[in-house]
Parts: structure tokens; sequence; C-alpha cells
């Protein structure tokens, strides 16, 4: 049985259909990527499934609790992109004000967050002075000290640099393991999505596909076959019809449905390339592919 569902969920803005009867199920432990183009509905979306904003119909439940019960608060945590914390505080006053909205939690569990994070050195600094990076794990821990059952995280990696990027996913990977965290992602970077157990992607306000991520590779995306040439109008002629291409002055990326068909093809056009480039789609060729817009 699933952790969260989320049934025919519909949100009508001035007679304007803004999320049109969506459907999503979470598992314990599960990272779950939602995904679309700017003004796709992701952010409505968003609002509605942490109970910030009230549906215009259909149901929200995180283990038969809805947005509409107290409890709901208790039970999920929330990044969201803009810095949510106090700026004149100390990271230390700012975690303790989190602590004391609950009741009968593990203080030895936020100090192990404060440590997997690496806290300790700025503890004392105001929140205020921090690095972008700095902050964004002030900010994941705190939505992670009541031990919540599901963590929303929106664009959790704007503004810190690589190496703090995968210092997050470390622990994050481990908090899954251990404690079962099941995760709802908004992201526009690519390598995050690729690594999330199932997608679901939005577009104007519908939930266009939602599988796996082999799955929606397989699919949607397929190979992606890059090719520079000088004779691009000649190679679209000996396209495949059924295959979606992008030009660029003298480069072509063609998406292609199997290994096998990109290298019959590229046996057929290989006296007219000048370079080549053969991959497996990522998330952002399924975004092509299905909307004909990038990842954002």
């Amino acid at each position: 049985m699933a952790l969260f569902k989320v049934r025919d969920l519909t949100f009508t803005y001035k007679n304007k259909l803004a999320v049109n009867h969506i459907n999503m199920d979470i598992n314990r432990g599960e990272l779950v990527a939602f995904l679309g183009p700017n003004g796709a509905g992701k952010s409505t979306t968003m609002r509605m499934l942490t109970g910030l904003t009230k549906p215009s119909s259909g149901s929200i439940s995180l283990n038969g609790i809805s947005p509409s019960n107290g409890n709901y608060d208790h039970h999920i945590g929330i990044t969201f992109q803009d810095n949510a914390l106090d700026d004149s505080l100390t990271v230390k006053q700012n975690l303790k004000l989190r602590f004391r909205m609950y009741h009968h939690l593990d203080p030895s569990f936020m100090e192990m967050l404060i440590r997997s994070f690496g806290l300790t050195g700025f503890l004392n600094q105001k929140y205020g002075t921090l690095s972008g990076g700095q902050r964004r794990r002030v900010d994941i821990t705190r939505s992670l000290i009541n031990k919540p059952e599901l963590l929303f995280l929106d664009e959790p990696s704007t503004g810190p640099d690589l190496q703090t990027r995968l210092a997050i996913w470390r622990v994050l990977r481990q908090l899954r393991e251990k404690c079962q965290l099941s995760i709802l992602l908004t992201t526009h970077y690519l390598e995050e999505a690729d690594h999330a157990d199932y997608a679901y992607v939005i577009d104007k306000g519908s939930i266009i596909a939602h599988d796996t991520m082999n799955n929606l590779r397989d699919k949607y995306a397929g190979y992606v076959l890059s090719v520079t040439s000088s004779k691009i109008p000649e190679i679209i002629k000996l396209l495949n019809p059924d295959w979606k291409y992008q030009v660029n002055h003298n480069h072509v990326k063609i998406l292609v449905p199997g290994l096998q068909s990109g290298i019959k093809f590229l046996n057929r056009i290989k006296n007219l390339v000048s370079n080549v480039d053969y991959r497996r789609g990522d998330m952002n060729d399924i975004f092509i592919a299905l909307t004909g817009k990038g990842v954002q």
C-alpha cells in the first residue's frame, strides 16, 4: 500500500484549470521526481500537497491523514527553493525554534543531522551570513528535525556547488535506507531526476507521463545521436519520419528508439558527418520528446 496517495487533485483559478485531476502514489523509502516546464502547474500542485493551498477538488492522503488534519504537518518536511529561516538568528537558534514546535522529538536525531550535514563549524553563525550551500544544508536539516515520513524538496540544489550537492544527497540516501524516508523532488538538475525511482511529468496542469526512469527513457528518449555536419539537410532526408530531432546550425540531435537503430543509421550517414556523439537518453531528452521543452 502506498504511503502517499493523491486522487483527482484539481485547482481552478479565475475559471482557469491550473491543475487537472492529478493522481500520484509514493511508497515508503521512494525518491519520486515531479517535473515539468515553467508554468506547467508544479508549484501550485506542491502548495496543495504540502497543505499551503486548498484544492478545488480531489484528495490527498499521507498514511490516512489529509492536509486539513492538524497532525499532517508533523508527518512531512518541506524545503522550498526560497530560504525560509531568520537571517538575524544563528543556525543553532533557528534549529532550536523548529525543534520546539513539536512534542516528544529525539534530540539525538537532531544532533545526528547536524553532524551529517556538516553544520557543526557554523552553528553559532547568523543564518544571514552563510553561503548558498551552507544555507541549503541548514534548510534541509530544519525540514528533517521532526523525522518526517515524506520530505518535499523543491529545487534543493539551487545555490550549492557540486561538492555540497553530492554531500546532501549522500545524507538523504542514508536516511532513505535507515528511516524509510520518502522524498518528492522537483529539480532541473538532470542527475538528480535520473536517480529517482519514479517520475511524474506535468505539462499544462496535467500529468502527461509517469513511470520508472528506465521505462521513461525507453519509451520517450531511448538513445540520442548528436551529429555535426555541413550536410544537415541531406541527413534529415534520410531520417525515419517517426524520429524526433532538433537542428541548430550545423548540428542535429536525433532521438533514436533503440541502440541498434542508431548504429544502422550512423552507418548510412558516416560519409556525411564530421563529428558524432551517441548516448543513452536522459531526463532532458524525455522532456523534449514529451513537451518540446527542456527541464526547467
